[in-house]
């Protein structure tokens, strides 16, 4: 049937309650503006009331507001349109967290769940003119306390800066149902918010409204895509009515039923079957098409309601069944199984409004161009915007969805677990139809921590009831109450207990589920265990760097702040007090003495992208026996060092460059087996490839030792070797420290793919030192550079100093002698301003 256009009635009318917004602080008297969407701290910015909290030390002078009640208010007008409507609602998407709200002097909602969304009907007490809504926001510490004092055993709750916030070892975090990273985290500040942190809107309606709409996806395949859909609709009045899908992307209803609804909720089902769609595909496989269907809701002859959404139509399982090793734990997509390529994601802030849209996309994009298809969305943060999945959904990025417990254990029973049964529920209903959504997992690290970190020993010898009580709680929120949810509201998607996680004892077994590997960060074992340790799905794993100097100069720009134990070097970094020097202690066995702060800051980003880079190529390796790699981590909430890959500012540091070629669709890794050099060829396309495999062993001079090329098959979805040579012979004569051995791929259309084997440590590589020219040519947003060095050239590292916002196509490369390498360099620069400030230096200008 094709789509004919109807009479249109007025539908359901939203007015956004984002202007004339004030607040004070509740004990004082002044008002001043605030944003909403918005937050207590960033609105005390905006009024020039505090300093930045993320500028050197200032964080520690705003632990006061997290102690104090706030109050916001606001005074709007209703027109005519929308006071004549029956049904008047006030949908407040987000508090954040203890909220009285009060229209017209009257109480219409007490919230306790930043998580939650809250609807309350207002119609009766709303006027045309001058109503009053006003928020008072209880401080959550000073709600917290009281319930942390009344237990007579401690929560346990490994991140909580409870003593950065003048609390001592009160971590009252737990019994807080908002983001845990805002009371501190081993990469984050403690600074604890409050505040309308998603939109305040009034919705009206006449008659019956959609209030959901859930597309399950039956049977799909290349043939045919058969979904149910369960429209939800809500009347104020039994009536008949007509509820029809149709399919906007191709002009054409798909189905339409006519019923009649009875005042309250009703749950409308429909059905259809496409036949030949348009799959949707993950970053690199293919594309992520995107269908735009709509829900019409009619009443007699009018649309009164309409829901729009685009969906994804694919096939998803994630597969975990025994084998010869143990049990398999992989996705598949549209009957393929696919390798999760990745990286944890944390808030972008932690003033969560600041976080735009373009923030949004740039972060999304940044995890498309390094070849990542897989995002995981980790348990203490926030069940993310919905812009975030929209861009997954759109760029073909995976979800791995915790829910937001992590690395902590909490008191779930009574009026605490039926709140967030509740918050499960409206986050469940929100993102389940988002073709994104990989899997729902319970905790992160909780199940872990609870056998694997101490904890139950210690509740043990303190008491064993208040292990039992805690123990109970555990199973009753992540056995029981979390799958519940998931089977009801969103039927075949996938749910994890825990991550990592093995069985319900907490076992670390590496041939089965998934795994946390942090032997080499926390547990200080060489780089090379990266290459060494197995699992089938690495869902976390991690090496620490600083971000870019020149981000360290926005947040610490006075000299004496460069240094590595300096009061506020040592205040941005939460890993702990020795982190810094562990991130010494391994550069110095590793690479050499670096120059000074800002050549260290050059190396602890090179050695953090040549661990990850180790590890990367080693899980793919791996593969089918592993089949995911999400590094630890994709962002940071501030500038901070930490495990990230981009830094606060989103610039990419050299690990981020280095997963592109890492995580490309072929991967050619070299790897030493004894004597033997081993080449792997691996890949992630769906269709077998055939090109030719260059081998050369060349001094760093430019001379070639020698050159071996030959034809290669390379099977799709495998991992293979598919060349090896004695490493000896490979070199001649030519001592290890002076050689590199370098490989390309270049497949029939034409692209390559390289790596380089670097036969002895990076300490002991004697680089000589390094003569570039460059070549600039202005073009559109920028500048093409032109690069070529006369030697070898290891980790050649461009910067535009004093530029913040440029952007760099490649970084911390290796230079083959005498051959050319074009960059795009994006920037506002003037021609003169970009010659006189571009830098480029490579690993032997570095040290002394």
């Amino acid at each position: 049937m094709v789509l004919q256009a109807v009479a249109t009635q007025a539908i359901p009318l939203r007015k956004y309650l984002h202007e004339g917004w004030e607040f004070r602080q509740a004990r004082g008297v002044n008002w001043y503006p605030a944003t909403v969407p918005g937050g207590v701290h960033t609105d005390l910015m905006d009024n020039q009331l505090i300093d930045d909290p993320f500028f050197r030390l200032n964080e520690r002078g705003m632990q006061w507001i997290d102690k104090e009640d706030w109050i916001y208010r606001t005074s709007f007008d209703i027109d005519p349109a929308m006071m004549s409507k029956k049904n008047i609602i006030f949908d407040f998407e987000g508090l954040d967290t203890y909220a009285d709200v009060t229209l017209n002097g009257k109480r219409i909602l007490t919230a306790d769940n930043m998580f939650r969304e809250w609807k309350v009907d207002v119609k009766e007490l709303l006027k045309s003119q001058g109503n009053q809504l006003q928020i008072y926001f209880h401080s959550p510490i000073k709600i917290a306390m009281p319930k942390w004092e009344a237990v007579p055993f401690q929560y346990r709750s490994s991140n909580d800066q409870s003593e950065n916030g003048g609390l001592f070892d009160r971590k009252v975090g737990v019994f807080v149902r908002k983001a845990g990273y805002h009371f501190g985290w081993d990469w984050g500040p403690r600074l604890v918010t409050s505040g309308i942190w998603r939109s305040v809107v009034l919705e009206a309606w006449e008659d019956a409204c959609i209030t959901d709409v859930f597309y399950e996806q039956q049977e799909v395949t290349s043939r045919s895509a058969t979904v149910h859909a369960t429209v939800e609709i809500y009347a104020d009045k039994d009536m008949q009515v007509v509820v029809a899908i149709d399919n906007c992307t191709d002009n054409y209803q798909l189905d339409q039923k006519v019923v009649k609804v009875q005042k309250g909720v009703n749950k409308v089902p429909l059905s259809f079957t496409i036949k030949q769609p348009k799959l949707w595909w993950t970053n690199g496989l293919g594309e992520a098409f995107l269908y735009s269907f709509s829900v019409v809701l009619n009443a007699d002859g009018h649309e009164i309601d309409r829901l729009d959404r685009k969906i994804g139509l694919r096939s998803l399982k994630v597969v975990t069944k025994p084998d010869e090793h143990g049990e398999s734990f992989y996705i598949e997509l549209n009957g393929q199984p696919i390798f999760a390529k990745g990286a944890n994601y944390i808030p972008c802030d932690n003033f969560l409004t600041r976080v735009t849209d373009s923030i949004y996309d740039k972060t999304i994009q940044d995890a498309v161009k390094a070849n990542m298809n897989m995002l995981r969305v980790w348990g203490g943060g926030i069940y993310e915007n919905d812009i975030f999945y929209d861009l997954c959904d759109k760029y073909g990025i995976l979800v791995w969805q915790d829910f937001m417990f992590a690395c902590s254990v909490y008191p779930s029973e009574g009026e605490l677990l039926e709140n967030i049964r509740q918050e499960a529920i409206d986050n469940v209903r929100r993102l389940r139809n988002h073709s994104c959504i990989a899997l729902w997992c319970g905790n992160n690290e909780c199940l872990d921590a609870w056998f694997n970190w101490n904890w139950k020993h210690t509740y043990d010898k303190q008491n064993p009831e208040w292990s039992k009580i805690i123990w109970n709680q555990f199973k009753e929120l992540y056995f029981v109450t979390l799958p519940k949810v998931v089977q009801e509201y969103h039927p075949g998607a996938c749910y994890r207990k825990s991550s990592p996680y093995s069985d319900d004892e907490g076992t670390r077994n590496h041939n089965v589920g998934d795994m946390h590997y942090w032997e080499v960060w926390q547990g200080l074992k060489p780089l090379s265990h990266f290459m060494k340790e197995r699992s089938r799905f690495f869902s976390e794993y991690g090496f620490q760097s600083f971000p870019d100097f020149e981000s360290i100069k926005r947040y610490a720009p006075k000299q004496e702040d460069w240094e590595l134990t300096s009061e506020v070097m040592m205040s941005h970094q939460r890993g702990g007090v020795s982190a810094n020097k562990r991130i010494n202690d391994f550069l110095l066995k590793e690479y050499r003495v670096p120059k000074d702060f800002r050549t260290f800051v050059y190396m602890s980003q090179l050695l953090q992208a040549d661990a990850i880079k180790m590890a990367m190529e080693a899980h793919r390796r791996d593969m089918p026996y592993c089949m995911g790699s999400l590094v630890w981590q994709h962002n940071d909430c501030w500038p901070v060092a930490s495990w990230s890959s981009r830094d606060y500012y989103g610039r990419w540091k050299a690990q981020h460059y280095f997963t592109v070629k890492s995580f490309d669709d072929i991967l050619i890794s070299p790897v030493m087996d004894e004597n033997r050099l081993k080449i792997y060829a691996v890949s992630d396309r769906l269709q077998r490839t055939s090109g030719a495999l260059t081998v050369k062993s060349i001094r760093l001079d430019g001379q070639i030792i020698e050159e071996k090329q030959q034809k290669i098959n390379i099977q799709a979805n495998t991992s293979k070797v598919v060349w090896e040579a004695d490493l000896a012979t490979l070199l001649g004569n030519v001592e290890e420290e002076s050689a590199v051995v370098y490989m390309t791929y270049q497949d029939k259309l034409g692209k390559k793919y390289t790596n380089i084997y670097f036969p002895a440590k990076q300490q002991q590589m004697c680089y000589p030192k390094v003569v570039f020219s460059t070549e600039i040519v202005p073009m559109e947003g920028g500048y093409e550079v032109t690069l070529r060095s006369d030697v070898f050239a290891r980790g050649v590292y461009l910067t535009i100093e004093g530029d913040t916002d440029h952007f760099i196509s490649d970084n911390y490369f290796d230079l083959m002698p005498q051959e050319d390498v074009k960059l795009k360099v994006d920037t506002k620069l003037s021609l003169s301003e970009f010659e006189q400030n571009l830098k480029v230096a490579s690993f032997s200008d570095m040290y002394n």
